[in-house]
């Protein structure tokens, strides 16, 4: 269980607000939380007590995140969205279906912050704080760039991602994919981003266990993500031990408390 922050308190407690997020992070902590979920709001929506967008990098928030640093427990921090929901929507929008069903998913710029913005945003946020541990969900939210998220993770000790809901970009580059699960494989934790469903399951197993060939990834016969199958990573049992239990337990298994 993940604590959260509430960012419709920032008017109330303005320039302040990193160090009441800290406490009530604290608060959180000693009711049980296993570490900080920050959702994708958080670059795209949120503002400050002067109705500015408040940028990724912000340092009025460095109390929050060194707090979970000094507690020893993990931020997983969402950031921006796939790279096709910042692109104008028109015929060549690869992704045209999933926006067009659902438009709040668009985030054109301007009024949003440029998609590389948010990614060298966030980069420069984990950078500064090298004592906490951030786990990019989604791949880092950039599983369509695996070079960038590997020179993020060479650079970022302090930084791991998992796989939720990316099977999708992972699987249509499957020669760099699994380059990058076992040049990593230290650094990727499992995840799926959804219930706990057998058949989800199941689809992601095949996706890093088998050689298979050209399947759908989704629950449709027309993929959700987009009109493209997949293709198996097949790799090896060290590194499916470290994806799917190995990381896991070395990140989220903070301090007893």
């Amino acid at each position: 269980m993940f604590g959260g922050v509430d960012w419709s308190k920032w008017p109330e407690h303005g320039d302040h607000f990193g160090e009441w997020a800290a406490k009530q992070f604290r608060a959180q902590v000693a009711r049980g939380a296993d570490g900080l979920k920050i959702w994708k709001p958080f670059g795209l929506s949120v503002r400050d007590q002067h109705d500015q967008l408040v940028a990724i990098d912000d340092p009025r928030l460095d109390a929050l995140w060194a707090s979970a640093g000094e507690l020893k427990l993990p931020v997983l921090i969402h950031i921006a969205d796939p790279v096709a929901f910042f692109d104008p929507l028109d015929n060549t929008n690869e992704r045209f279906e999933e926006l067009n069903a659902n438009p709040d998913w668009q985030f054109p710029s301007p009024p949003f912050p440029p998609f590389m913005k948010l990614m060298n945003d966030f980069k420069a946020l984990v950078l500064r704080h090298r004592d906490t541990t951030f786990i990019g969900a989604h791949v880092g939210c950039y599983a369509e760039n695996l070079g960038w998220v590997a020179q993020m993770l060479d650079d970022c000790p302090n930084y791991v991602v998992d796989i939720s809901a990316r099977i999708s970009e992972l699987g249509r580059q499957p020669y760099t994919a699994r380059r990058f699960f076992t040049d990593y494989a230290q650094r990727i934790l499992f995840g799926i981003d959804a219930g706990a469903e057998l058949d989800a399951y199941r689809r992601y197993y095949r996706f890093l266990e088998t050689d298979d060939e050209y399947f759908n990834y989704g629950i449709s016969d027309i993929p959700g993500q987009g009109r493209w199958y997949i293709y198996g990573l097949h790799l090896p049992d060290d590194v499916l031990r470290k994806v799917y239990f190995d990381n896991a337990k070395r990140v989220l298994d903070g301090p007893s408390r």
